[in-house]
């Protein structure tokens, strides 16, 4: 194999010499997303645990493909009628996808499960919306969020007769 002089500039577009490796062609994951594997791995294993809690607040959805019952645990806060939420993941989330193909949810709040109708808000500044809801929450939601991927959700409770 020969080599070039170090004085000797190479030629835009010349080929790799032979013998090197041809890359495999798959791109490096991005930091976003080493960061959204690394927290729903997680996510998925403390969620196991969390769900059994009794006063853990909880959304559930009905899975867009197998139709069963969808268990979350999320924070959030009741506002009148209504129950507010932060996604940090936005339409990456399985239950925004799930809200998406069906919108009828059920949340469970201070150990009491309330029907309603969920809607997704891309419009509303999750950031902001993030200073209203629980504090420990919101650092959590900050923390492991993944740039603008913050999405909110509104769930209207039904017979709460206020929104």
């Amino acid at each position: 194999m020969m080599t070039r002089s170090s004085s000797t500039p190479e030629p835009a577009g010349t080929p790799e010499p032979a013998g090197t490796p041809e890359p495999h062609g798959t791109p490096r994951p991005t930091y976003a997303e080493r960061k959204y594997r690394t927290v729903t791995a997680v996510q998925r294993r403390l969620n196991a645990v969390l769900r059994r809690l009794p006063t853990q607040t909880l959304l559930e959805t009905t899975g867009r493909v197998s139709g069963l019952p969808r268990r979350t645990p999320v924070g959030g806060r009741r506002v009148g009628g209504s129950f507010w939420l932060v996604s940090e993941f936005g339409e990456r989330s399985q239950y925004v996808r799930n809200i998406r193909a069906d919108p009828r949810v059920r949340v469970r709040v201070g150990g009491r499960w309330h029907a309603g109708t969920a809607h997704v808000l891309p419009d509303d500044d999750p950031v902001a919306r993030l200073r209203l809801l629980p504090r420990f929450n919101s650092l959590a939601v900050r923390a492991m969020g993944v740039g603008p991927g913050l999405l909110t959700v509104r769930v209207d409770l039904e017979g709460s007769g206020s929104r």
